[in-house]
């Protein structure tokens, strides 16, 4: 085992990226345009834009070269897209937690008894007819279990379009499935799901997540903390006009074939970062060696996989590690921080070339290791 993967030490680190002609990360509320300090126009980008960048690279190594065994600990929880309380809806299912509150209800007209019964073969198994004697007569049950979701029933009741019956039984059926409430939240339920969500998302095994959103599985604190990414120097946003050479539909002008549009960068910046590692809380979501490998293989590459016009020529400049021998840690992280130090030698800095990365290894403190990766 590295020292740098193992998960029982604590680990600082500083991380070093540049963009060249590109925005590496566009402010929404500000146009798009590059974000910055707005009294030392210094570039920031978010660790949400980092940590996303992460989960992106996993996912695709999850796809291409994680072994089965290992793709089954790499989903991804805030997937691109994705439905939050669908991902903890799948920790209930697979943890076999109830994931709503069965329910049930008498069938009094008979012709949609008649439809029903015609349609066993055909409903989903979450629902079932009961028939219970009370003296002379008996009386027939719908029951529906609670347990698929909003996107599942849809599909099921697509597919029961077909049949003649089904319009007759549709609003009863309907109408049960919204009397299914939420299951009891019971504190026993929610640690089973945050532990299955813990070894099953690698973003929530080291990240964190808030999971209480739907079904609730609790909040964890992820290990592995990141701070905004600063630029060494201010940089210069620009607002470029751009031009496209076509209309959109045959009706438009074709007289003026120009339409305009707006492109954002910076022409340069170097950008650092700093993350911290946790041997405590990694303990808590159950982070693996491989794991913390992983995460420093995707600061390596996830800038090879996000490419994009907007972005321009981003990359990786330096990686420093400093493990500390403590779980406590053996030095103050601000310390060991300000031993990597960045000297410009240019006014407007336009490459990487000008800058000087000086790193300080005499007379580290006792229990620190620093290990670079680039």
């Amino acid at each position: 085992m590295s020292i740098h993967t193992d998960p029982n030490r604590r680990h600082d680190f500083v991380l070093l990226f540049d963009v060249l002609d590109g925005n590496p990360n566009g402010d929404p509320d500000g146009g798009n345009l590059p974000r910055t300090d707005a009294e030392t126009m210094q570039g920031l980008v978010t660790d949400v834009c980092l940590k996303r960048k992460v989960r992106n690279y996993v996912e695709v190594y999850s796809e291409y070269e994680a072994t089965e065994a290992e793709k089954e600990r790499l989903k991804i929880f805030v997937e691109h897209h994705g439905v939050l309380n669908e991902q903890i809806r799948r920790a209930y299912v697979g943890s076999g937690l109830p994931v709503s509150e069965p329910v049930s209800d008498v069938i009094k007209e008979e012709k949609v008894l008649t439809a029903l019964r015609n349609l066993a073969d055909e409903l989903p198994s979450a629902f079932a007819i009961e028939d219970e004697e009370e003296g002379d007569n008996v009386v027939s049950t719908l029951t529906y279990s609670g347990e698929l979701s909003a996107e599942e029933l849809k599909e099921e009741y697509k597919q029961l379009e077909e049949f003649s019956d089904w319009k007759v039984a549709k609003k009863f059926v309907e109408g049960l499935v919204k009397k299914s409430g939420k299951p009891a939240k019971t504190g026993q339920n929610i640690e089973t799901a945050k532990q299955w969500m813990c070894a099953n998302f690698y973003d929530v095994r080291m990240f964190g997540a808030v999971m209480s959103t739907g079904l609730n599985a609790g909040q964890v604190r992820g290990p592995v903390q990141l701070t905004f990414a600063r630029s060494i120097d201010p940089v210069l946003p620009l607002d470029w006009s751009i031009t496209r050479m076509a209309v959109t539909e045959a009706k438009e002008d074709r007289v003026n074939l120009q339409t305009m549009g707006r492109k954002t960068q910076i022409p340069y910046g170097l950008y650092r970062g700093f993350g911290f590692f946790s041997p405590f809380l990694a303990q808590q979501t159950g982070v693996t060696e491989e794991d913390l490998a992983l995460f420093w293989q995707a600061i390596q590459g996830m800038w090879e996989l996000d490419r994009s016009a907007s972005r321009g020529l981003m990359a990786l400049r330096g990686l420093y590690i400093f493990s500390h021998e403590k779980r406590l840690g053996n030095a103050p992280a601000h310390k060991l921080f300000d031993r990597i130090t960045v000297e410009s030698g240019s006014n407007a800095p336009r490459s990487f070339k000008d800058y000087q990365v000086v790193i300080n290894k005499e007379d580290l403190p006792e229990g620190v290791e620093l290990t670079e990766l680039v």
